[in-house]
């Protein structure tokens, strides 16, 4: 690996597929499918390609949030969609030309609408079911602001400070302050607001809760980058720590969280979900008993 500190770019940069860090081998710089592959489908309105990082957690939270509220329409297949390489088939592609999780068919019209990007599917599902985002004035303006906040802040969280800190095949101490201190000023963003509000948009449960919770909940509950917790002092943090346990505890985000899991505890993987029953008898540990 070059030194960071000697390095000089090039006048033109050259892909170099061996350049080291967990991703290296998942990633390239050039879109579109590099197979053929047709993606299943299940029997619900609803089908859901994702994996239980901090994105595709948002969807399956607001999925089961929608089912506790007896929304039956929201009934939906959560496919495993692993990032290595199977991103990349055709028919994800065909979803999402991004090729990235979540991506959802919404199957419930007559022609089928593809979502992707996790704030537009939390939208679109939103005003699906007239819930979790008021219908207009001041404060769906509000919930939107705070939804976009989350979609424009994670990058420094995650493609960051979690890239840096836990991935990166060398610890370059520029890039780990760098992104330190911007996580550090979105912590304190947060814990500002929540000082005066129950929920982000203010009293009431929102979008804008699911899209913050897997992120800086999960942060804040040392759930992300190893001990990142301890080094970025999330327990100072005293308003985001009692929004995050009160959000933790909710049924439908437990249920939510373990959607699409393959690490962890087998108790918490469950790596697909196709009825409301997979929750007692299909998680790892279940099928693990079953043989």
């Amino acid at each position: 690996m070059t030194d960071p500190t000697s390095y000089s770019p090039p006048k033109v940069w050259t892909w170099i597929k061996e350049n080291g860090g967990k991703f290296a081998s998942t990633n390239r710089p050039i879109a579109g499918p590099t197979h053929d592959k047709e993606l299943p489908v299940g029997k619900h309105p609803l089908q859901l390609y994702s994996l239980a990082t901090p994105n595709g957690q948002k969807v399956t939270i607001m999925l089961e949030e929608l089912l506790a509220r007896d929304f039956r329409g929201a009934e939906y297949d959560a496919w495993l969609i692993r990032i290595d390489g199977n991103q990349f088939g055709s028919g994800f592609v065909e979803i999402n030309p991004n090729s990235k999780i979540p991506a959802l068919m919404d199957r419930s019209g007559p022609t089928p609408v593809r979502v992707f990007e996790s704030g537009s599917i939390l939208m679109h599902l939103a005003e699906k079911f007239g819930a979790f985002l008021p219908r207009s004035g001041p404060a769906r303006t509000e919930t939107l602001s705070w939804l976009f906040w989350q979609m424009g802040s994670a990058p420094y969280l995650g493609g960051g400070f979690g890239h840096f800190y836990a991935y990166a095949p060398t610890k370059i101490e520029y890039a780990i302050d760098r992104f330190a201190m911007e996580v550090k000023r979105e912590l304190d963003v947060l814990d500002r607001r929540l000082a005066d509000n129950e929920y982000l948009a203010g009293k009431d449960y929102s979008i804008a809760d699911i899209a913050v919770f897997p992120w800086y909940g999960g942060l804040a509950l040392g759930l992300l980058y190893g001990d990142s917790a301890e080094f970025l002092d999330v327990k100072s943090y005293k308003n985001l720590q009692r929004w995050t346990k009160a959000i933790a505890g909710r049924p439908a985000v437990k249920r939510g969280r373990i959607v699409n899991r393959t690490s962890g505890p087998l108790s918490e993987q469950l790596h697909e979900r196709h009825d409301a029953s997979d929750f007692e008898t299909r998680t790892q540990d279940k099928l693990a008993e079953a043989t």
